[in-house]
């Protein structure tokens, strides 16, 4: 794909961009940019744009949502590099939307600003992106860093500036009296390092950040940018026309989560964190274990921070794997670390799930877990640990995630799929 320089380093006026937003905005551009300068207007089947709907049911107010919001949100043009982009311009993302439907299948149609449209569709300075990227990218942040630094690539470093330029660009929000009173320790602890961790982790380039200083305190921070050796495994390898992936917002929804409330999350924990934590709570939904479920979205919240220290451990450990270190059938003692790997970390997802729950109901799962323990006769200083010094004791823990998760997620809690080793195996300790 070929984003033009101005288009990288976007400046939302009025509201927030989401990642999926951005993804999605892509998405049309190159559909636009093949479509050729002789069309006003684009077509093209939803289906080549989004995937994971249920056309028949609520969830098209999902891609209606963020139609509305590409042609409301204001946003200033700008390139990362001075000088480069003569020009001020302000306007929507899109300038329209429409859909229609036609035998059975539903057709997006779409426009841009007339100051931008030609730039957009034939841009004479531009950045290569990769959409494959692009799509496994989870953050607004990481996203919009891979395609800033994509375009350094030739140079081999960004260009230099203040740490308060790249926040609002980096998160995707309108640079106002909120944003403004945010620490760099804190924007570098919950933005910066997340995004290079996960750009490092999955993109095809490796980046690095310098951090400039004006006495005491940082000013202005550049990236070095290389390419990568080898690439990082894919474990859905996309071409470029591969629709965005909006099953995560539309699941949410069937539990009765708003999906802008999901977005909002995707942006502080990472979409994979937000994923596997959501498929939790749609299995804690599904077994009523130890009492049925009330609040999804409480839920969710309680125990996405384990589902983001057990991600945010995947990424540290990630790097690129040869394709011939892979085997189609990986060896038996390979398969037994990935599966050792994958257990741990599910384990500490567990203990954070039982951790968020009311202290009512974890007196009740201990209540539970001690008459386990007697029924199978289990050693009486286990017993004895579990009521006086708790289920978090050492002796104890490990048996009260297993006793727990037997309940709320059957007996295969501890066997990961074939696509849940594929994960373990891309990022490799």
């Amino acid at each position: 794909m070929l984003k033009p320089v101005f288009s990288l380093a976007l400046v939302p006026q009025n509201s927030k961009i989401t990642a999926l937003g951005r993804r999605t905005w892509n998405v049309l551009l190159h559909i636009a940019q093949n479509q050729g300068l002789e069309h006003e207007t684009f077509r093209a089947a939803l289906t080549d744009i989004v995937k994971g709907l249920d056309y028949n049911s609520g969830d098209m107010k999902i891609i209606k949502t963020h139609l509305r919001s590409m042609i409301t949100t204001l946003v200033e043009w700008q390139s990362p590099t001075a000088g480069e982009w003569q020009t001020w311009d302000v306007c929507g993302m899109l300038s329209h939307a429409r859909l229609t439907k036609e035998r059975g299948q539903i057709w997006v149609e779409w426009s841009y600003a007339v100051n931008m449209r030609n730039e957009l569709l034939d841009p004479e300075i531009f950045a290569k992106l990769s959409l494959e990227v692009i799509s496994q990218l989870g953050s607004h942040p990481a996203v919009a860093l891979y395609e800033i630094c994509s375009r350094y690539l030739g140079v081999g470093q960004t260009a230099r500036k203040p740490w308060t330029w790249w926040r609002p660009v980096l998160l995707g929000r309108p640079d106002d009296e909120r944003l403004q009173r945010l620490e760099y320790r804190i924007f570098k602890r919950d933005t910066l390092k997340p995004a290079l961790a996960e750009i490092n982790a999955v993109a095809d380039i490796e980046i690095e950040m310098l951090e400039f200083k004006a006495g005491r305190f940082v000013s202005d921070l550049q990236f070095t940018v290389r390419k990568k050796p080898q690439r990082v495994l894919s474990l859905q390898q996309r071409s470029a026309t591969e629709p965005v992936d909006v099953a995560l917002l539309a699941g949410a929804e069937r539990l009765g989560i708003d999906a802008a409330r999901i977005e909002r999350l995707i942006d502080e924990f990472g979409e994979a964190a937000v994923a596997t934590a959501l498929e939790a709570v749609e299995k804690r939904a599904a077994s009523a274990f130890p009492e049925p479920l009330r609040d999804p979205l409480r839920y969710l919240k309680s125990v996405l921070p384990g589902h983001l220290a057990a991600q945010e451990e995947a990424l540290e450990k990630a790097a690129p794997v040869k394709e011939a270190e892979i085997a189609p059938i990986a060896p038996s003692d390979r398969l037994v670390q990935w599966e050792k790997k994958w257990l741990s970390a599910r384990i500490e997802a567990l203990v954070a799930e039982v951790a968020a729950l009311p202290p009512d109901q974890q007196a009740e799962l201990v209540l539970g877990l001690q008459e386990d323990l007697r029924l199978r006769k289990a050693h009486p200083a286990v017993i004895q640990r579990l009521a006086g010094k708790g289920w978090t004791h050492p002796m104890v823990r490990h048996e009260m995630v297993s006793y727990y998760a037997q309940g709320a997620y059957g007996p295969d809690w501890n066997k990961p799929t074939d696509k849940q080793l594929l994960e373990v195996a891309a990022s490799p300790t």
